[in-house]
């Protein structure tokens, strides 16, 4: 099996789904947005003579996936829980295909699960675990499976076999860059940020969060809770070879769980950044001090992508949030003085969560009024401590887990004594409505496509998505 010509797949599924690893909760959006499909693109890069298909921001049917496949010995499927079972479908009909290639999958579904995940199908052959970068690397080499640390997979004798953890990658400037990967696999104008410059790029900086909300993923099952990170030279090195290759790019976003997790990390990252004159935005607690805020702002920030999650503070201690209301409040003051631009999301169903903490959230919300709001459903992934939580307390309306609706839409999976999961879902067009639905945020949105044609435009396009999203998510209440 040396040098295996591999395809890396985010592979077909609902119209509009939002499934890469940058999207934190992966479903079809309210309004079309598309992550890059980083933690492919990484491997990728490792991988000489690879190939990188993100099939949904494409448009791409099992069509072309399966005439690439002619050419290939072994496709690496990115998956997670809302999308597992749609993509063991692909994996199916790939397998029956072209029976004697060898298809695996990576994510934190198969990470933390990678015995039901193995068992789910036998078109899986092997699923890469935690920091999976170089474990796809070393069996696209053709190295012997049973030597690859991080590996677990189903042997000749149809055995599933786990090997030993491969160590965390702590140095990750030994990781290349993404974004050639873009460049020569990927349309960037198919990638969408409803709040985000068009086009735009992200990539990471780093990874691991040092907070410990209880329903984040990604720190819980691949990344850590440590932040690692690239040097700033790594990071400015990809940056001017992006400014070469994608002149047309209006923004750059970091999406590192927290890029402010590291306070003089990201003052030097700034003002390196502040030297090439672009315009770049980031995740950001709700947190960060006035002066870096100030910083950032001088060399090119221009909006901060923030989780404040709940207004009621007791939430924010159920969840480990590690965060005060009232910071909260001084922060978002502090970003609306400097000019700094908000989208704030927020997380309906935690525990906790009453009627009057949903009202209290959404008075919350049009008070520090961030610039664009995102509303998700409390989503209790496996290998979450929420999940934990459901599990232990009876609190998942659906045993079998599921996340989605028929067409991708997110459902809510939460269901309380005192809440039930249908008042958690029904509670988020309240929450969009009031919130937009306001003279001065009308007033806003307006002037801002008054300004410019282009936003007019987009503006309009995304209004009609969204009430499309309505229509829909009412036609699945119903």
């Amino acid at each position: 099996m040396a040098g295996m010509r591999t395809l890396f797949l985010q592979a077909p599924s609902f119209d509009g789904y939002d499934g890469g690893a940058g999207a934190r909760y992966q479903m079809k959006r309210e309004v079309r947005s598309f992550w890059y499909p980083t933690w492919l693109a990484q491997p990728a890069a490792l991988v000489e003579g690879s190939k990188l298909i993100d099939a949904p921001p494409h448009g791409l049917g099992m069509a072309p996936v399966l005439a690439d496949v002619e050419e290939r010995d072994l496709v690496v499927i990115y998956t997670s829980s809302p999308s597992f079972a749609s993509d063991v479908k692909v994996a199916a009909a790939i397998k029956a295909h072209k029976p004697d290639i060898k298809i695996g999958m990576i994510g934190a579904k198969v990470s933390v699960d990678p015995d039901g995940s193995l068992k789910a199908s036998e078109a899986i052959d092997f699923v890469g675990r935690n920091d999976f970068d170089f474990t796809m690397k070393d069996v696209a080499d053709g190295k012997d499976w049973a030597a690859i640390p991080g590996l677990s997979f189903r042997n000749r004798d149809g055995v599933i076999v786990h090997n030993d953890e491969r160590a965390m990658l702590h140095n990750l400037d030994e990781l290349p860059f993404v974004t050639p990967v873009y460049k020569r696999d990927l349309e960037i104008k198919k990638y969408y940020g409803g709040y985000l410059k068009h086009p735009y790029i992200s990539f990471y900086t780093g990874r691991g969060c040092k907070s410990r909300c209880t329903f984040c993923l990604w720190p819980q099952t691949i990344g850590g809770h440590r932040y690692r990170t690239r040097s700033v030279g790594h990071v400015i090195d990809e940056l001017k070879y992006c400014i070469s290759a994608f002149p047309e790019v209006k923004e750059y976003f970091f999406d590192d769980d927290t890029l402010t997790d590291n306070l003089p990390r990201v003052e030097e990252l700034a003002r390196e950044i502040g030297k090439l004159g672009i315009t770049w935005s980031c995740n950001a607690k709700a947190n960060v001090p006035r002066d870096t805020l100030k910083v950032m702002k001088e060399n090119g920030l221009r909006l901060l992508l923030v989780g404040y999650e709940s207004g009621n503070q007791q939430i924010l201690h159920n969840i480990k949030k590690g965060m005060l209301v009232d910071v909260a409040r001084r922060f978002t003051r502090d970003c609306h003085e400097l000019g700094i631009v908000i989208h704030g999301t927020f997380i309906l169903g935690l525990p906790g969560e009453t009627q009057e903490t949903i009202q209290e959230t959404i008075t919350f919300a049009k008070e520090i009024n961030p610039h664009t709001i995102q509303i998700s459903l409390a989503a209790p992934y496996p290998g979450t401590f929420l999940h934990k939580q459901a599990m232990e307390n009876g609190w998942l309306h659906d045993p079998q887990h599921e996340f989605l609706t028929q067409d991708g839409t997110q459902i809510a999976p939460l269901n309380y004594p005192h809440l039930s999961h249908t008042e958690i879902f029904d509670s988020v067009e309240d929450f969009y409505k009031r919130f937009y639905f306001r003279a001065p945020k009308i007033a806003s949105i307006v002037g801002e496509m008054i300004r410019s044609p282009e936003m007019m435009k987009r503006r309009l396009r995304e209004g009609v998505e969204f009430f499309q999203f309505l229509r829909t998510r009412n036609e699945a209440a119903n």
